[in-house]
């Protein structure tokens, strides 16, 4: 099946809406509530028909395309802390992937979650901690561990490392989509500018809706 670089650039800015969030979390105790809730959701989404169904359409993943964006164009050349995240994520989604055992309990994980979010809602604090005690049972295992950077408070509370862990699962689910839909580091180093025009027709898009 032939992939567009559109479904390219929207799981892409699946991860990196992720990566963001958990940056929220951890330095602010918040997360944009929209966006999180898409990322979330798309833990949840696994039968799509369409990529962009999976965040709920092209508007749940807008914090994405901004910060996509901003990244590549260099207009956030400073903050170094998404992007560890993202490569470290990249990395670990290839690990992921040749650990069947992994992929297995993830696949169940999953469904389980959905059920659960039956009963509650997707971003009820019993979800948020089966999916996040999901990625710590499985991602977290493989070496090397993401480190996450911010504030002693905010981390030190169990609800926001939940969501953390979470959204680190969200990010992986993003970057297995970019995989599946043909991406490669090589676009990401060569195909920056193809990337920022494809974002910001998605972003047009948004708007004009």
């Amino acid at each position: 099946m032939q992939h567009t670089l559109e479904e390219r650039v929207l799981a892409f800015a699946g991860i990196v809406q992720a990566c963001k969030l958990v940056q929220q979390v951890a330095r602010t105790g918040r997360a944009d509530p929209s966006a999180y809730q898409a990322s979330i959701n798309s833990l949840l989404i696994t039968d799509a028909e369409r990529s962009e169904d999976i965040y709920g359409g092209l508007a749940g993943v807008a914090l994405g395309l901004r910060e996509l964006i901003a990244r590549f164009s260099g207009a956030q050349q400073h903050d170094m802390e998404i992007t560890q995240y993202l490569l470290s994520l990249l990395h670990l989604e290839r690990k992921l992937v040749k650990q069947p055992q992994y992929m297995q309990r993830i696949s169940e994980g999953i469904d389980q979650a959905r059920i659960q979010s039956t009963h509650f809602e997707p971003l009820h604090r019993n979800v948020i901690a089966n999916l996040a005690g999901l990625y710590k049972d499985t991602v977290s295992q493989i070496p090397p561990k993401i480190m996450v950077s911010g504030e002693h408070g905010h981390l030190q509370s169990s609800e926001n490392a939940d969501k953390v862990r979470a959204l680190l699962l969200a990010a992986i689910r993003s970057a297995i989509l970019w995989r599946q839909c043909g991406g490669t580091r090589w676009q990401i180093l060569f195909q920056r500018k193809k990337m920022i025009a494809a974002a910001n027709q998605l972003l047009n898009r948004i708007h004009a809706a």
